[in-house]
């Protein structure tokens, strides 16, 4: 049976260069969390990178607690920035490929930071860890995530910001 043209044309328009990129991407997050999860026992997200980080120059208790797991946390920080980079070199031409200005992804940085340790971790952490293991806060943490992202963007596009 063949698909709907309907749903064919909101696939194409809402990947309109096809979902390779995004289907190599996820195998590599998977991929990525479950060879973390079998050598360190630990899901790895994001949001306490920065926390461990500091462990570096900080002994305040706080931080402390990630002392045991930082080094591999830096490793996988430092994989990210760095798969995006090679990401963005091979099918961009360039390392630089947003119009955004800095200060405002330092802003928007900040803000992620903040509120990813006000919700007890990150999209990646609840998204691929936590849905993948059931866990009930983690998919009402996910649904809250997107909903608002989904209204942010609206409200942006109607009013008509951009970068």
């Amino acid at each position: 049976m063949f698909p709907d043209p309907f749903v064919l044309a909101v696939f194409e328009t809402l990947f309109p260069e096809g979902i390779t990129r995004y289907a190599v991407g996820g195998l590599f997050v998977g991929l990525g969390t479950a060879v973390i999860y079998a050598a360190t026992a630990i899901a790895p997200g994001a949001s306490s990178f920065l926390e461990s980080t500091l462990t570096y120059v900080s002994d305040r208790a706080r931080f402390q607690q990630y002392r045991a797991s930082r080094d591999w946390r830096i490793v996988f920080t430092i994989g990210i920035v760095l798969g995006a980079a090679v990401y963005a070199v091979i099918w961009q031409g360039a390392v630089w490929t947003t119009d955004v200005q800095w200060w405002r992804l330092l802003a928007g940085g900040i803000l992620v930071g903040v509120g990813t340790r006000i919700g007890k971790g990150c999209t990646s952490g609840h998204g691929v860890c936590g849905v993948g293991s059931r866990s009930k806060t983690s998919i009402i943490g996910v649904v809250a995530f997107l909903s608002v992202a989904i209204a942010t963007a609206q409200v942006v596009l109607a009013l008509g910001v951009s970068p």
